[in-house]
């Protein structure tokens, strides 16, 4: 989460019900961190405006995509960094996913902009020559054209297995992938990129459909857990993501 605050920045702990517990273990991490944390609520985001959401996305979640669409589709919290996580039954962390962050299809194209430029990305795309990859099975002609329009050269894949032979034979200044692809989701693809050079610092976007049926929210949360398996991640391990995010 890329903004600093001061006395202890507060993180918000979300698709997790009330009186479960299962964030306890998360939440003891985040402290060691030095983040004050707390399960938080929806209704109260915009208001309590909190240094970032670490999000359940698990088949055991309180619909934790349908939040991410709502923080996502929210003028009022759409800027509020998200860091899904796998929490398993018992609360014991299975998996992050540290994407760069998250648009909802159609994109809004000058909020789109407006946010790669805070991030630093588009300074330099009409001095240099840098390609932006986009991972979609439909191309997403749209947000193509807005990205060629700031000076980015878009290279397309239209499968994860694409995605992954194209950075191999040049890197890319930054990446949008829809959430599921033919052969992966998008989060099984920001794994592999991880493990090459060329890729495993690349920013890497999430698009959203606008609206997600409940048989796709299940379908999603059943990849993540065949992508974690039965992993549990140490308190080092998951620091790591916070330290490289803080």
């Amino acid at each position: 989460m890329n903004e600093v605050a001061t006395d202890r920045p507060e993180l918000w702990v979300l698709g997790v019900r009330a009186g479960e517990g299962r964030e306890a273990l998360l939440c003891s991490y985040l402290e060691a961190a030095g983040y004050r944390s707390r399960l938080g609520d929806l209704e109260a985001l915009a208001e309590g405006r909190p240094l970032g959401v670490v999000l359940d996305i698990s088949p055991h979640a309180s619909d934790g995509w349908g939040i991410l669409l709502q923080i996502k589709t929210n003028p009022a919290t759409r800027d509020i960094p998200v860091l899904p996580v796998f929490l398993s039954e018992k609360g014991k962390l299975g998996g992050v996913f540290p994407v760069t962050g998250f648009f909802v299809a159609p994109v809004d194209e000058q909020y789109l902009l407006d946010r790669l430029a805070v991030y630093g990305l588009t300074e330099e795309a009409e001095t240099w020559d840098l390609q932006a990859l986009m991972v979609s099975r439909s191309g997403e002609e749209k947000l193509s054209k807005a990205l060629e329009g700031v000076g980015f050269e878009v290279v397309k894949g239209y499968t994860g297995k694409e995605a992954l032979a194209l950075t191999s034979l040049h890197p890319k200044y930054l990446a949008f992938c829809t959430v599921m692809l033919p052969d992966m989701s998008a989060f099984e693809l920001l794994e592999k990129f991880h493990l090459f050079p060329y890729s495993q610092n690349m920013p890497f976007f999430v698009l959203l459909k606008g609206e997600l049926k409940e048989g796709e929210k299940m379908a999603m949360s059943r990849e993540i857990a065949c992508l974690v398996s039965k992993k549990q991640l140490s308190r080092e391990e998951f620091l790591k993501y916070l330290r490289n995010r803080a």
